[in-house]
């Protein structure tokens, strides 16, 4: 059964199911696009009227699928994944923990999920760089650093901005109690969510996996 979403409502355009956050970028692609396809149907000479048209509604259509948020049907386990996208390593951690690095390309749905039922106790945005997030020195890049009081402990999860993805958008405050796979937050753009596992807690997932954020289980239990 699925959970309950409680996370607040999402934008729309058209009937399409639009992340929260995504307004500010998509509008004006939107507005652009319809704009030259009317000069274009318009004009005596429609030649250079169509050549803007044609690649502005393309942009159009492409952010609109960057920006889509399709429901889910939470799975079951302790720990799931926050984001689509593909493992890009697993690493042992000094103190125990394993960290999972998960990468989103822009074709992913980019609207991350709580990876586990619990209180977020801290959200912490950190400045930093933009190099491609699948580059080793990302983790020097623009983050925001969410830590949640869980069944299992602490849990610790960064969103890592990209190359592109200069903003990140967190849906939650500090305090708030969030549902396994409930909406917590947007990163524009191609990015990175790593997720650390307690120490005792086994992965069940290898790199070069694609992942489904709130479908995913990304423990052994």
């Amino acid at each position: 059964m699925p959970h309950s979403q409680t996370s607040a409502p999402r934008d729309s355009l058209a009937g399409v199911r639009l992340a929260r956050g995504a307004s500010p970028w998509l509008l004006p692609t939107v507005a652009t696009a319809a704009l030259s396809l009317v000069r274009a149907r318009r004009a005596p000479k429609p030649g250079v009227a169509a050549a803007i048209a044609v690649p502005a509604t393309a942009l159009a259509a492409g952010m609109l699928w960057f920006f889509r948020d399709p429901e889910r049907d939470i799975a079951q386990g302790r720990v799931i994944s926050p984001a689509d996208g593909v493992v890009q390593s697993i690493m042992p951690w000094k103190d125990g923990r394993t960290r999972v690095a998960i990468f989103m390309s822009p074709l992913n749905v980019h609207v991350n999920r709580a990876p586990l039922a619990g209180t977020v106790t801290s959200v912490e945005h950190i400045p930093g760089g933009f190099v491609p997030a699948f580059n080793k020195e990302s983790e020097n890049n623009e983050r925001v650093v969410w830590h949640f009081d869980t069944e299992l402990g602490d849990i610790e999860m960064i969103q890592i901005a990209g190359a592109v993805a200069r903003r990140i958008v967190p849906y939650v405050p500090q305090g708030t109690k969030v549902e396994q796979g409930e909406r917590i937050g947007l990163i524009r753009f191609g990015s990175r969510v790593d997720i650390y596992l307690p120490e005792g807690v086994d992965v069940d997932v290898e790199v070069g996996q694609k992942t489904v954020a709130g479908v995913t289980r990304i423990d052994r239990g």
